[in-house]
């Protein structure tokens, strides 16, 4: 801080001295802005206080520290972060820079050798090697200087001289330096050197040599100059060894070149790129090339579990080079600490090449406190050291310092699975007790103690295991293998009068026990019990099938009664329709009876079909007006004809296999059989296309598609929940559903999928492409599903499916609560809740769909369709008004205008209007 002080003070003073500057607002505006950064920086270290591992908070600090030039605290904080984190490059070079700067003594330089060497460890970065190679060079006027240059070029060569786009870099680099020293040893004009000043020369001639031939050996991109320099250099004609192996080194190039542009020209983090390099240099089996295309891929896809885990087991299978396979799989923990699989290998591997005990059980520790999402993973860890401990124990001693301490590991990871796990996940983890089981076996086959294996065998009956026939079975094996027939009997027994979901066969395997091992008093004892328990799960059963069919039989119930009291209500309202119908009827003959007489009823007829021409244009019931019929040409007719016929789709169910059904199509569609045949020719030839139209000649949203052969309409069911015009069109296969009554139409998985996850809380402005940019640096990307309704609006809910569960998971640690677009989004993996099914008989009668309404009686449509209600009634809904010649009065006889008429016109109920007709 009095650094920092004492940097503040001297800008200040050089702010002051400035001649014509706003120095005293320049110097308000600094103490602000540091005033500001000090408070982030103290708010950033109390959130890494409580919570150590948020890797975006050391980030920040770092910068922030750099920034203020808080040199002390910024070098505690990278040291922090980088036991708790591997650093990216740029933090890397960022560090080495800054203690570069400060290096003055030559202690100071051997820090940074070492704060290099931690670098290099964490990824294979040539600029890092790079560096640490230039460093060296200006190390080379001290003792050894020059070996120790040399010996870092020879190990950036090792590690990264194979990178075909950036390893170039190191090689010139080292001949550059070689080439240095050659300058230094050339005699002055006029002078001859010493045999050993010669001999010196030589020997540097051959080291750069050497460098040209080993880079032309080596397949990278550019050779074609690098052989050219060389004969410049060189001043001689190559020998036919060299040309040999340039031209196969020239060749392995050119394979390797369109995966190097597939490289330049993908988007980070060209993990599919990567992969497919890897498959190719799988092939051609040179480790060395093989280790640095993986290397080259996880500096850019450092959280991708799976790639670590393909190149661990490489490693544990092919190289089992000891520093390299352990090196690997620390830096794979390293960088994705939450899967379990990663840390299980690396405790392999460390057993695999014996390394101490102590370094392996630390390692265990770090594990438990990796953060897994999971408590079935915390399980799997246990079981893997507890196999380990199990096999560094000598079962032929009766008691050793091995067993003490697996026994230990047994009870304590027993109760972490009870308390912590437990507390931490509100769930065992481990409900079939798997290590409790094998710490029973332990106990039984090797340490010949079948009490502590009987006492562990209670344990775990007492963790309401005992219902369940098949964990009573596994303890009658064990005490069939190392017990005696009297404890096998006993727990034989115990499972008879325990056991509730397979009774019978623990049944079976007593009296089949009996058989062999019992006399006649147990066998009657074993089919007495057994006869008895059958009974009682009998008349359980029983009990709880009369208790089902009381339930459904009420659940019956309840349905005729609603229907009855809907029929009913449907019945009232139609009685009260028509008794309305015959009072506005009755009215109307009285007023049309006094303008015309009675005549036939084809008289009437013909009369009412001329009013209704003559009436055509008045308004009828309520304000609507009333359609006028017009006089068909036959062009008319015709076309009517061409509609009704179109709007009768036949369907031939001998030709489901052929056909897809297309639905949620939209109604304003101008052309749906264009529109179908364009979307779906590309996958077959189409024999017809068949829309569905109203009656009307309105398309109804679905039609049918027939193809030529059955493999296209098979094909043709990819195209479900397609995108078009936006909404999500349906097709599914054309199947009679009379015939076919269990046929299902494609559904979503309801269960639980670990490799996707769902995210809630999106803002309905949120695309595809918006959550494919969010989630795709966590993992490959195999569907994103935007959850939307039947008319293609967004719910703010959406799956995202990944290539496997590590991936997934990720994501979820990553994205949850995380903000987009101002919408706090939550996310989890995707594990819809099962629905109940008495939640669906709900929801089944409350959206049932209603009858049709017969809109023209129960006869149907009558001949004339002449509203016959008298027009004052029509137009005028209030009785307190008269007309008195086309003008509206009201009971005092002042006129009102139509302007007034809608504001003061009153909603009549029915009494109102009963009470209009009887005037």
């Amino acid at each position: 801080m009095a650094t920092s002080g004492r940097r503040r003070a001297s800008e200040a003073e050089e702010l002051e001295l400035e001649p014509g500057g706003d120095s005293e607002e320049e110097m308000e505006d600094s103490s602000e802005d540091e005033q500001e950064n000090e408070a982030e920086i103290q708010r950033l270290e109390e959130q890494l206080s409580i919570s150590a591992f948020d890797y975006n908070c050391h980030v920040d600090l770092i910068k922030l520290l750099r920034q203020e030039g808080e040199l002390v605290k910024l070098q505690c904080a990278r040291q922090k972060m980088s036991e708790l984190f591997p650093l990216t490059e740029e933090l890397w070079l960022d560090w080495l820079k800054d203690e570069i700067r400060m290096a003055e003594e030559p202690h100071d330089r051997e820090k940074v050798y070492e704060l290099f060497e931690k670098a290099i460890k964490d990824y294979i970065c040539p600029e890092i090697w790079l560096e640490y190679a230039q460093y060296s060079i200006g190390g080379i006027g001290l003792q050894g200087g020059i070996e120790r240059a040399r010996g870092i070029f020879d190990r950036a060569l090792t590690a990264v001289g194979l990178h075909m786009t950036k390893g170039v870099a190191i090689w010139e680099a080292f001949r550059e330096f070689e080439n240095a020293i050659l300058g230094t040893l050339q005699p002055l004009p006029g002078t001859i050197l010493a045999p050993e000043e010669q001999e010196m020369m030589n020997v540097q001639l051959n080291r750069v040599h050497a460098l040209f031939k080993r880079q032309l050996a080596v397949p990278l991109l550019d050779m074609e100059s690098t052989f050219a320099e060389y004969e410049e250099w060189a001043d001689e004609v190559p020998s036919e060894t060299l040309v040999q192996s340039y031209k196969k080194a020239l060749q392995q190039m050119e394979k390797r070149k369109p995966f190097e542009e597939a490289l330049l020209v993908a988007d980070p983090p060209k993990l599919a790129e990567y992969q497919a390099y890897i498959d190719f240099e799988m092939k051609e089996g040179d480790p060395a090339r093989i280790q640095i295309t993986f290397e080259r891929a996880l500096s850019e896809n450092c959280l991708v579990p799976d790639l670590w885990a393909r190149f661990t087991l490489y490693l544990d299978r092919q190289l089992k080079i000891k520093d390299l396979v352990l090196s690997v799989h620390e830096r794979a923990v390293r960088n994705c600490p939450w899967i379990v699989g990663l840390w299980k290998r690396y405790l392999l591997a460390l057993e695999r090449h014996q390394v101490e005990h102590k370094i392996l059980t630390d390692t265990f520790e770090k594990a438990l406190n990796a953060g897994f999402i999971q408590a079935t993973d915390y399980v799997e860890l246990w079981q893997a050291f507890l196999d380990y401990l199990r096999r560094r124990v000598n079962f032929s001693q009766d008691s050793s310092k091995e067993l003490e301490e697996l026994r230990s590991a047994y009870s304590r990871g027993v109760d972490y699975l009870k308390q912590d796990i437990e507390q931490r996940f509100s769930e065992s983890g481990d409900p079939s007790c798997t290590i409790l089981q094998n710490w029973a076996r332990v106990e039984a086959r090797l340490c010949k103690n079948m009490q502590k294996a009987r006492e562990l065998w209670d344990r775990i009956m007492t963790k309401g295991n005992a219902k369940y026939a098949n964990m009573w079975l596994e303890y009658f094996n064990l005490e069939r293998a190392h017990g005696d027939p009297q404890h096998c009997r006993k727990a034989l027994h115990r499972a008879v009068q325990c056991t509730t979901d397979y009774p019978e066969h623990v049944c079976d395997v007593l009296l089949s026990f009996e058989r062999v091992e019992g006399s006649l008093d147990d066998w009657d004892l074993a089919v007495e019990k057994t006869e008895t328990r059958i009974n009682q799960v009998n008349e359980w059963r029983a009990k709880a099938a009369e208790k089902e069919a009381l339930l459904t039989k009420q659940e019956e119930e309840k349905n005729v009664q609603r229907k009855k009291v809907r029929s009913e209500k449907k019945a009232a309202k139609k009685a009260q329709k028509q008794a309305m119908t015959g009072d506005k009827r009755k009215a109307d003959e009285e007023e049309w009876g006094s303008q015309l007489d009675k005549p036939s009823k084809k008289a009437r007829d013909g009369e009412l079909e001329e009013a209704e021409g003559s009436l055509s244009t008045e308004c009828g019931l309520f304000g609507r007006k009333s359609k006028v019929k017009t006089v068909e040409t036959p062009a008319q007719q015709k076309q009517k004809a061409v509609i009704a016929t179109r709007n009768k789709v036949l369907h031939d169910n001998s030709k489901d296999d052929l056909t897809v059904f297309v639905s949620n199509l939209a109604y304003s569609m101008p052309s749906p059989e264009e529109k179908m045949r364009e979307l779906f020719e590309s996958f077959g030839q189409i024999r017809d296309i068949r829309p569905v139209y109203s009656n009307r000649g309105h398309f109804r949203g679905y039609c049918y598609v027939e193809f030529k052969e059955n493999v296209a309409a098979a094909n043709a069911l990819k195209l479900d929940r397609q995108e078009l015009e936006g909404r999500p069109m349906f097709v599914s296969p054309c199947v009679d559903k009379t015939k076919n009554p269990e046929f299902k139409v494609f559904r979503y998985s309801t269960s639980l999928e670990k490799h996707k996850i769902f995210i809630s809380g999106l803002p309905f402005s949120c695309t595809r492409e918006d959550l494919e940019e969010i989630c795709k640096e966590y993992g490959n990307l195999k569907e994103i599903r935007l959850v939307t309704n039947r008319s293609g609006k967004p719910k703010g809910l959406a799956y995202v499916e990944f290539e496997n569960e590590t991936q997934a998971s990720q994501a979820v640690l990553k994205l949850d609560g995380t903000v987009v677009k101002d919408h706090t989004i939550s996310v989890a993996i995707s594990n819809p809740p099962q629905r109940k099914q008495t939640a669906k008989l709900e929801i089944g009668r409350t959206t049932a769909p209603l009858l049709p309404r017969q809109l023209h009686g129960a006869r149907g449509k009558s001949r004339t369709q002449i509203a016959l209600v008298p027009r004052a009634l029509q137009r005028w809904p209030a009785t307190d008004t008269t007309t008195e010649n086309g003008t509206l009065r009201d009971q005092d006889g002042n006129s009102k205008g139509d302007s007034s008429l809608s504001a003061e016109a009153k909603k009549m109920t029915n009494a109102d209007f009963a009470k209009m007709l009887k005037q």
